[in-house]
C-alpha cells in the first residue's frame, strides 16, 4: 500500500500525538512507520510543525504584536 496523501484523520493526529508523547522528537524518516502511520516523514514534520505543537499560538495579534508587524513595515516597505 503507498503513502496516503490529503487530509490527516484525528486518528492520524492522534498516533502522531502518542508517539511524540511517548518517544519525543526524533528522526522523521522512521517515525511515520513507528508511530504506525501511511504518511511521509515530511508530511509528519509539516504536521506536528504547523498544526500540533502544543506551543502554536493560534488565534488573533496581540496589540503588542500588531504594533511590532506595523513598524517593521513601515522600516521595510513590501519586499518582493
Amino acid at each position: 500500500m503507498g503513502l496516503k496523501k490529503g487530509p490527516w484523520t484525528p486518528d492520524e493526529d492522534q498516533k502522531l500525538l502518542a508517539y511524540f508523547e511517548e518517544h519525543g522528537l526524533g528522526n522523521w524518516r522512521t517515525l511515520p512507520e513507528k508511530a504506525g502511520l501511511q504518511r511521509c516523514g515530511k508530511s509528519c514534520r509539516l504536521r506536528w510543525i504547523n498544526y500540533l505543537r502544543p506551543d502554536l499560538k493560534r488565534g488573533k495579534f496581540s496589540l503588542q504584536e500588531e504594533q511590532t508587524i506595523i513598524q517593521l513595515h513601515a522600516f521595510l516597505g513590501n519586499r518582493s
